[in-house]
């Protein structure tokens, strides 16, 4: 059963003449007035009594008073804390009557408890171990953390790198009409001397046919088998047709421009692959880094969350989905006291300053869910309305009579001799 505040009983602290208060066990117990009438006093009594020396106000006495300051808060587990006498001396009663000190109240009263404005103050990456520590996976935590900013950082090389070779082979031009290989002159070179030497042996026989032609007018009437071979030599001549060099002879003028298109083809080509392989790459990765953010979400899914909808993300603290300084002012408080509740279970009251912030709806929901988590806050609000169950009006419970002063014991003079 964590530990409340039962009772606490304070003169001469701060603003506060005299001020008795029994919050309610469970739930919101406002403390309201107007400003400067000792409401926040009363919470730093509570946090001095509780807390130690290193909660004591810097101007613990009331400017006036005489009496020295004294306070005195009972606890549901039978503890009685005082703190009197012009030195404010500790005195803690356990329930059997045995005297103790602040070591006993140290087991189960949670520093931040008293000090709420220290955590919600804090850093979203402090706020965010907090968590990690209570929950117990923050170095699980930060080692998925660690492997997912590794595999996004690699996917942003492999992105740009992407999107560059992408760029540069857009820009890079093609030439459709040439070849996919580049061409060898001496290829060209060696067709066109096998043409020249096919038209050499064409023209070779036409010089032949026409000296046969002349010898066989010469001798046509001589030699019968001669006019024959030279009809049919006549004849074999008119079926030979030369071949062009031409297209060769424009091939090998042509060769270095050619060759320059197919290289640039060729670059293009290669620029668009590598450019397909680093998206491939990307889209690997983009798998590599949701399989890991599956594996941190078990993970935060799978601890025993101080309030349900808290997670951390990127290091920072989150509700809802919502970081720290996107909150309403009233998740921040809830999700602060979740928070501080559980680092030490045994305590189960905070205290709240300045609940101004919420309307009367949300104070409401607020006063609700304290209720349903066992939980006790005791908080001030800048309000006499209805909603406050304390007014506090010139460092006292309205309403009642102010203490009378304590007269001071008369000095007492020793005739001495001179």
């Amino acid at each position: 059963m964590s530990v409340k505040i039962t009772a606490l009983e304070a003169e001469n602290v701060k603003r506060i003449k005299a001020v008795a208060l029994t919050p309610s066990p469970t739930g919101l117990t406002l403390v309201g007035g107007n400003n400067n009438q000792g409401k926040t006093s009363v919470l730093d009594a509570l946090a001095w009594a509780l807390g130690g020396d290193r909660f004591r106000p810097d101007a613990a006495q009331r400017d006036g008073a005489i009496a020295p300051a004294h306070l005195k808060v009972t606890l549901s587990n039978g503890v009685v804390v005082e703190r009197k006498g012009k030195n404010a001396s500790l005195t803690v009663t356990d329930p059997t009557g045995r005297r103790s000190g602040q070591q006993l109240l140290n087991a189960f009263v949670e520093p931040l408890a008293l000090d709420l404005p220290r955590f919600m103050d804090a850093s979203d990456k402090e706020k965010a171990d907090i968590l990690l520590r209570i929950i117990g996976i923050g170095a699980e935590l930060h080692t998925r953390d660690l492997e997912i900013k590794g595999l996004y950082d690699k996917r942003t090389f492999t992105g740009q790198l992407a999107a560059q070779k992408k760029h540069f082979a857009e820009g890079l031009i093609s030439y459709p009409e040439a070849p996919d290989e580049p061409v060898s002159a001496s290829d060209l070179i060696r067709q066109q001397q096998d043409i020249l030497a096919r038209n050499g042996e064409n023209q070779r026989k036409r010089r032949q046919a026409q000296e046969l032609t002349r010898q066989r007018e010469e001798v046509s009437k001589k030699h019968t088998e001669l006019f024959v071979q030279a009809m049919d030599a006549a004849k074999s001549a008119e079926q030979l047709q030369d071949e062009s060099t031409a297209e060769l002879e424009a091939s090998i003028r042509d060769i270095e421009e050619t060759n320059r298109k197919v290289r640039a083809n060729l670059e293009k080509a290669r620029a668009e692959d590598e450019a397909a392989q680093y998206a491939s790459d990307y889209d690997k990765l983009t798998g590599q880094i949701e399989d890991k953010r599956a594996e941190r979400m078990a993970l935060l899914n799978g601890a025993d969350l101080p309030l349900p909808g808290l997670s951390v993300e990127d290091g920072v603290l989150t509700y809802n989905g919502k970081r720290w300084r996107d909150m309403s002012g009233s998740d921040q408080l809830r999700v602060a006291t979740a928070i501080v509740r559980r680092l030490n279970p045994d305590c189960g009251f905070v205290l709240l300053d300045k609940l101004e912030q919420m309307d009367l709806t949300t104070l409401t929901e607020f006063a609700a869910w304290l209720e349903a988590e066992g939980l006790q806050a005791i908080a001030t609000r800048v309000s006499t309305g209805s909603e406050c169950q304390i007014i506090i009006e010139d460092g006292m419970v309205k309403g009642t009579e102010p203490p009378a002063e304590k007269p001071q014991p008369a000095k007492s003079w020793t005739k001495g001799a001179f």
